[in-house]
């Protein structure tokens, strides 16, 4: 009895004694993640100017939740996630400042969870590569703290595939063991998949193709069942308001593929390699190819994924390497080979998935030559990582500011609006009528087009009781039932107004 107490009592203090040291060997492996992260946040705040202004798509997000102008026309592809991510901030501030710090905190924490998830099945020290090799492009930075959904799907594609896996989705060597251990991955599973579909359903299903296939092939039916879950909790919304709104899911889908020029095929990768250099839509997508310095990195990622192939196959844990490029391979896929156009936002998250297994392979690399010569590769390795940040940061600062000067163009139109006595409420149509009537805080129309939402009798019969304007550009004649309204130049527009008020 003695000795079974002492026994019993040497254990208790066992535990107690080695549960410090357990939380403190959690903090130090979630450490360089948080760093990475606060980082990324950090660099968001600092680099990407908070007052840059609000961007075409970003303002038609803001407006459906914004006090401070009419809701803009919300097209088929769009979804309703972005608009409820920042329903917090901007349904009482008009603040564009206090939006982006808003939507850079919350991105970099975003990134901290994502990559945690992966715990257990990478090293701390590949998770933390990986996570500065996705935070540090700019087209990451450039969108984390902006009201659009391609990071966001970005963010939910990683953390879904390391759910997934941890669930047990494939039970050989540590993958198996990180799903028995981690009960919470099939919620995580869920709540990542929720999250692609809240922001883009069509985008989170061609995320998840494999897993799906994965999924039914293994017989993994409790993954398999929530990760449906999650993608129906997400898209529900998206499909009622199909019907609701849009005459139904197979028209809005028709209508969706149709605003982007028609699904189909179209080889875009040349496309894709022109934004590069910080377009931030490339449509038309015309002219040279940027300079090479600009889109090396782009060409060196099919060959890390090839040595992270190999490297995992040494290393018997093909699930966790092979599963990431896959699910990177069919989110590009539609961006690469179905659309007639480009912007670098769309493969955001397939730049997230290759993360990882890029990371291992760059890790792997001073292990290939001979031990006298791993000096030599850790420091073309390094010298190749900074040319390729210092890159990223040249095409991050032009991009910022020549964004910056698009959307001030904007605020100056909105300023001559409102001093020529057009003030809300009020009617806006014509050349980017969209933008510069949440600027204005004015409603949009339009007549024609995928953003076509009245008629011109409609516009007519409001500017008899509201001030309206049409924008239209330099040289170009005014629509019939503007002909008659004082006008104004401004830069490449000119402006075509009436104030019922001032008896115009």
């Amino acid at each position: 009895m003695a000795g079974s107490a002492h026994a019993t009592l040497g254990g208790i203090r066992r535990e107690r004694s080695r549960r410090p040291s357990d939380r403190t060997g959690g903090l130090r492996t979630e450490a360089p993640l948080a760093a990475v992260a606060a980082a990324f946040t950090l660099a968001q705040l600092l680099l990407v100017r908070p007052g840059m202004g609000l961007g075409w798509d970003e303002t038609v997000y803001v407006s459906q939740v914004s006090a401070h102008a009419p809701a803009a026309f919300f097209s088929a592809p769009r979804s309703r996630g972005v608009s409820l991510l920042v329903a917090p901030i901007a349904s009482w501030s008009s603040s564009t400042a206090l939006l982006r710090i808003y939507l850079a905190c919350l991105s970099g924490l975003a990134l901290y969870l994502a990559l945690r998830a992966w715990r257990g099945l990478f090293p701390v020290r590949v998770l933390a590569l990986a996570g500065a090799l996705f935070a540090s492009l700019w087209v990451t930075l450039f969108y984390g703290p902006q009201a659009m959904p391609n990071y966001w799907v970005a963010v939910g594609a990683l953390a879904a595939v390391a759910c997934f896996l941890r669930a047990g989705a494939d039970r050989a060597g540590p993958v198996a063991r990180a799903g028995r251990a981690d009960r919470g991955a099939l919620w995580g599973l869920a709540a990542s998949a929720a999250l692609m579909a809240w922001m883009r359903p069509m985008d989170a299903v061609w995320a998840v193709l494999p897993l799906l296939a994965l999924g039914l092939l293994r017989g993994r039916r409790r993954a398999l069942c929530v990760l449906l879950a999650g993608l129906a909790a997400g898209a529900v919304e998206w499909v009622i308001e199909a019907y609701v709104g849009y005459g139904g899911l197979a028209r809005r889908l028709s209508d969706g593929s149709a605003i982007q020029g028609g699904i189909g095929w179209h080889l875009a990768v040349a496309d894709q390699l022109r934004s590069l250099d910080g377009r931030t839509l490339c449509r038309p997508c015309t002219g040279a190819l940027p300079n090479p310095v600009l889109i090396v990195w782009w060409c060196v990622l099919p060959l890390l994924a090839v040595l992270a192939s190999a490297a995992a196959l040494r290393a018997r844990r093909t699930a966790a390497t092979a599963l990431p490029l896959v699910c990177a391979a069919t989110a590009a896929f539609p961006y690469l080979f179905l659309i007639g156009y480009a912007a670098p936002r769309f493969l955001l998250p397939a730049y997230a998935l290759l993360a990882v297994p890029a990371a291992q392979a760059l890790m792997t690399l001073p292990d290939l030559p001979r031990p006298s010569r791993r000096p030599v590769v850790v420091t073309l390795v390094c010298l190749g990582l900074a040319a390729h940040l210092a890159v990223q940061l040249a095409v991050l600062v032009r991009t910022v500011n020549g964004t910056t000067a698009s959307h001030r163009a904007w605020s100056r139109t909105a300023a001559a609006l409102h001093r020529l006595g057009v003030r809300p409420p009020c009617l806006l149509t014509g050349h980017e009528a969209i933008p510069v009537a949440f600027y204005t805080g004015c409603s949009s129309a339009a007549t024609s087009g995928h953003n076509a939402n009245t008629t011109e009798d409609g516009i007519a019969r409001t500017a008899r009781r509201i001030p309206a304007a049409v924008l239209v550009p330099a040289g170009a004649r005014p629509p019939g039932y503007a002909r008659d309204w004082a006008s104004a130049p401004l830069g490449e527009v000119r402006l075509y107004y009436v104030v019922p008020e001032a008896g115009s």
